[in-house]
């Protein structure tokens, strides 16, 4: 639950994505395919949408942000995603609009006028410890353990798909305070921090991966890290309850990225059958390549549907775990689909990093394995919707 918010009107809906949209549209094809390329981090375009005080949408007003909700924060990175950037684009600025959430939600006054606005500036990049190889999904299994000690703690333990820490300077981190073993209960004992990353004694490992290039991930080992005490967020032990304030909107957000990633291809796709000239007429009159696009079309708006109803649900404090994870997961689909389509399209062309289309498949795919994989949506969703027993 989260407190009540106005829900946007229509008109202030539309000034969002102007407003985006006339940042985004500064960064063209050619600079996304530059940055898949050679994996640089889009400082550019950060500091872009940083100045243009997007960064702080859902931050609070008197931190510096706009204190706007998670329906204006979906509109926005749709927007963000639609241009050409992809998922580097989304996960350059998508980081600091719940990720952060435990310092809003936890931290003390103190806390969050020296975290907030640097988040909002763009002056400090946070990148988050949660994931670890061996625990995955089942964050109660982590094994990162924080040693309490005079002063703070001492941390020792390793997380990995630790994203933007090549580039990070703050690392907001789960830790355990309390081993599995002696809590009454699997999410006690949990501790949240968010402190400097002292690269002395965290090893930063990146990992060659798929896609979204430009937005690192990283395999990271902690070793002797100390953490003072009022780097600590919220009380010792109680982490686990806190991550849960932004799980719904992530996967919101994620669909959000989804779709614009799915509408970008599907419009590249129309272009491209409406000019392309075979056998003495363009191919997007023929039926078996109008047909597919048109399906594309409907799951892409259905998706969004789902999407906005997600975020109004969350923004006026009521429940909204299957709409959110529904989005997340149809989202995702509707947007894979998109985009292979658009490669499919394009046919050999598509194939082609010039036509871009191929760089958008590689780029959403990601997005229907993260945060939340799509079986435990639809595992979510059969238990605590239809009422079946739980399977897992």
């Amino acid at each position: 639950m989260t407190e009540v918010r106005p829900l946007p009107t229509d008109d202030e809906r539309n000034a969002i994505r102007e407003g985006v949209r006339a940042v985004v549209t500064r960064f063209d094809d050619e600079y996304w395919l530059a940055r898949d390329e050679d994996g640089k981090f889009p400082h550019e375009f950060h500091r872009a949408m940083a100045e243009a005080g997007w960064l702080g949408i859902t931050m609070p007003e008197e931190y510096g942000g706009s204190g706007l909700g998670v329906t204006e924060a979906a509109i926005m990175m749709h927007e963000v995603a639609s241009h050409g950037g992809g998922m580097a684009a989304a996960s350059t600025v998508h980081i600091n609009l719940f990720g952060p959430h435990p310092i809003v939600v936890k931290g003390t006054p103190e806390q969050k006028a020296r975290w907030v606005p640097q988040l909002i500036a763009g002056k400090d990049q946070c990148c988050f410890g949660f994931t670890e190889p061996d625990a995955g999904l089942n964050t109660t299994r982590i094994k990162t353990f924080a040693e309490k000690v005079k002063g703070g703690y001492i941390v020792r333990g390793q997380k990995v798909w630790t994203s933007t820490a090549q580039v990070a300077n703050k690392i907001m981190l789960l830790t355990r305070t309390t081993k599995y073993e002696d809590c009454a209960r699997p999410t006690d004992g949990i501790t949240i921090f968010y402190t400097d990353l002292d690269r002395s004694k965290i090893d930063v490992q990146r990992i060659p991966k798929m896609a979204r290039k430009a937005v690192d991930s990283n395999a990271i080992f902690i070793d002797g890290l100390f953490i003072p005490e009022e780097d600590r967020i919220g009380e010792e032990g109680k982490g686990f309850s806190y991550i849960l304030h932004s799980l719904n909107p992530e996967r919101v957000l994620i669909a959000s990225e989804a779709i614009g990633i799915g509408q970008d291809a599907l419009r590249r796709a129309t272009r491209y059958a409406q000019e392309r000239v075979v056998f003495d007429r363009p191919i997007g009159q023929n039926q078996s390549i109008q047909h597919p696009l048109a399906e594309n079309w409907m799951y892409l708006q259905s998706a969004w549907l789902m999407a906005v109803k997600a975020a109004e649900l969350y923004d006026q404090g009521l429940p909204c775990g299957a709409e959110a994870n529904s989005a997340k997961f149809l989202g995702a689909r509707a947007g894979h689909d998109a985009a292979w389509q658009a490669v499919m399209t394009h046919g050999g062309f598509g194939y082609a990093k010039e036509y871009h289309v191929e760089r958008l498949y590689r780029e959403v795919s990601l997005t229907r394995l993260a945060p939340i994989t799509e079986q435990l949506i639809l595992s979510f969703v059969a238990e605590k919707v239809l009422g079946l027993p739980k399977s897992y």
